[in-house]
């Protein structure tokens, strides 16, 4: 793995793809641990003024922060701080681990930015690791628009609508997306 030039990508498109980053029975272990979690219905942990603003029903959990060490497979791999380091330099500081899960019938994520885009300098990276394959059968393939990361706020408009330039990603099992924080993105229905 090159990590110059994935910055080099990275730092043109505002995202990356990595496509069988993370092994197999890895993937397999975290998607059991997930699933585990949530069950089959799980309650949203937002009320209905922000379901409605934000547009979005997605329940987050963070592992990490009640104890649970399977996702440091994720934080540890050696791969994943190259390339964290190569993007954002030395001295930078991972959060937490934040699990995204959305039922059946939801409506995704509208656009938006996942953090300020007022100092282009200052942004957080996104890394995203799916543990199950993301399907048009099942939806929740996530939409992009390259280079957005350099083009200011997101625009008023459509919460849901297209744009003319964006890419609309299906990651595998053991795929790793690394996504810049002012890049606009959404999450497409689950079905």
């Amino acid at each position: 793995m090159d990590a110059a030039a994935v910055k080099a990508a990275f730092d043109a498109e505002g995202y990356i793809v990595l496509d069988d980053f993370f092994a197999a029975a890895i993937m397999d272990h975290l998607d059991n641990v997930i699933r585990a979690n949530y069950g089959d219905n799980p309650d949203f942990r937002h009320d209905d003024e922000f379901l409605e603003k934000s547009q979005t029903a997605v329940v987050p959990w963070f592992p990490q922060q009640e104890g649970n060490r399977d996702f440091d497979a994720i934080d540890d791999d050696d791969r994943l701080q190259e390339l964290s380091d190569a993007i954002l330099g030395p001295g930078w500081k991972a959060q937490y681990c934040m699990v995204m899960f959305s039922q059946q019938d939801t409506v995704g994520q509208a656009w938006h930015q996942d953090c300020p885009p007022e100092d282009p300098g200052k942004h957080n990276l996104n890394r995203l690791v799916y543990t199950s394959d993301i399907r048009d059968d099942i939806g929740g393939q996530i939409v992009v628009v390259p280079g957005s990361h350099r083009r200011g706020e997101l625009p008023v408009g459509d919460p849901t609508g297209e744009f003319e330039d964006q890419v609309v990603l299906r990651p595998k099992k053991g795929t790793l997306v690394l996504l810049h924080g002012h890049t606009w993105h959404r999450v497409l229905p689950i079905k």
